[in-house]
């Protein structure tokens, strides 16, 4: 989506490839896991249980991709939408201030983390286009987030538990009010903002390329989106 082009691009997962092909497995597994319980003797049973379970988790492992959306990402003309199982966030091109791979300290280095994360201008239109099982889930998902740049002061971990789950009101920049899942997750995207300098973050298992070249596509849609058309 460059220049005047307004084709969608599509991001597929990479978290999502090979769910038929572990389906497949499994359902071979489980066959060959019943001949063998059925006709091989009984000092090989212990074997052919665990076959019957790795065939079984092969299973659940295709299942789970394959319930996935076919693509976790949409960056449109006016939008980027990210879709998963439980749900769909979007952000706008014009509330989007910018988007790269934070980095955390590393001793005296800076080191990127497998993550894109994205600074919005305000969390308003972010927070009502979520819904709240997708919200719930990013609470969860996103936590570990929070160990990274902490405060140097806070030892005993206090400062960390505090910072999990937010549930006090938070008002929108309109001056809404929120309560509930919606104002924890905004409570921890602006603790994650503080840490780590963006507020959202897609992780790399559910990109089709390396975090900082998805960063580099979310920056060259930006930039051509700002420049002026030119006349036919």
């Amino acid at each position: 989506m460059s220049g005047s082009s307004v084709e969608p691009i599509f991001i597929k997962a990479a978290s999502k490839s090979n769910g038929l092909t572990s389906i497949v497995l499994g359902c071979v597994g489980l066959v060959l896991s019943a001949l063998w319980l059925s006709l091989l003797p009984e000092w090989l049973f212990l074997a052919g249980i665990f076959l019957t379970s790795a065939a079984i988790v092969c299973l659940l492992i295709g299942f789970f991709k394959v319930r996935e959306p076919n693509y976790s990402l949409e960056i449109a003309k006016d939008f980027i939408t990210y879709r998963h199982r439980l749900g769909s966030w979007r952000i706008h091109w014009d509330n989007l201030q910018r988007a790269d791979c934070p980095r955390i300290r590393h001793g005296l280095d800076h080191v990127a983390l497998e993550t894109v994360g994205f600074k919005l201008k305000s969390y308003t239109d972010f927070l009502n286009t979520i819904s709240p099982r997708l919200a719930t889930h990013l609470l969860m998902e996103q936590r570990p987030l929070l160990l990274h740049n902490s405060d140097s002061n806070c030892a005993t971990g206090s400062c960390y538990e505090q910072s999990m789950f937010d549930d006090k009101h938070f008002v929108l920049d309109d001056g809404t009010a929120i309560t509930g899942i919606k104002a924890m997750l905004a409570h921890r995207m602006v603790e994650l903002r503080k840490r780590l300098g963006y507020d959202i973050f897609i992780a790399s298992s559910e990109l089709d390329r390396e975090p900082c070249d998805f960063a580099a596509l979310i920056v060259q849609c930006q930039n051509a989106r700002s420049e002026p058309q030119g006349s036919d």
